[in-house]
């Protein structure tokens, strides 16, 4: 079981005791819609999407936990996928479920672990992510690790009925290699 650890967090796959707390952040309006898609799953579906997430390089499913190490607790999760069926990249994604848990730097530590384990483990030269236009926690913690404003799809994502545009950011493995570490 591979486990990611940082000073504050760690990363590490979901098992069963997860599940419960990660299907009610997925499940939860004001955890998921208010910058992205949201629909209710299935428990079964879920957890199907959960194991499969493995060993399917495109699943949308959570690959990590991210744990707080004091207190000790699940504060949200975190995922990576191939998100083109012709170019050679992977994107990031995150959620703080937990409330009280955002605006830590919680977010932040567990996506730089995430990106480090991609380009660990993987060939791939360039980790994107995408943020809701309107999501500016989101796209400051992608611009704090370093990663660029690529661009806007416009009217990309439907939620809250009605078309929002997105930003894209990436960044290169030479990028990410050279970049500044935080002491």
């Amino acid at each position: 079981m591979t486990v990611l650890e940082g000073p504050s967090v760690r990363l590490r796959p979901l098992v069963p005791d997860d599940y419960a707390t990660v299907f009610g952040w997925y499940n939860d309006p004001e955890v998921v819609a208010p910058f992205d898609r949201f629909s209710v799953d299935t428990m079964d579906s879920f957890v199907r999407s959960v194991e499969a997430a493995p060993t399917d390089r495109s699943s949308l499913a959570a690959r990590f936990v991210v744990e707080r190490k004091d207190p000790p607790g699940v504060v949200g999760f975190v995922g990576h996928y191939l998100p083109h069926p012709v170019l050679e990249y992977v994107d990031v994604w995150y959620v703080m479920g937990d409330r009280a848990a955002r605006g830590k730097g919680y977010g932040r530590e567990a996506v730089r672990l995430l990106v480090d384990h991609v380009y660990a483990t993987s060939s791939v030269d360039r980790v994107g992510a995408t943020c809701d236009v309107e999501n500016a926690a989101s796209y400051r913690l992608v611009e704090g690790l370093g990663f660029r404003r690529e661009g806007t799809l416009r009217s990309a994502l439907f939620h809250h009925a009605r078309w929002h545009d997105v930003y894209v950011y990436g960044i290169t493995r030479a990028e990410w290699t050279a970049r500044a570490r935080p002491g």
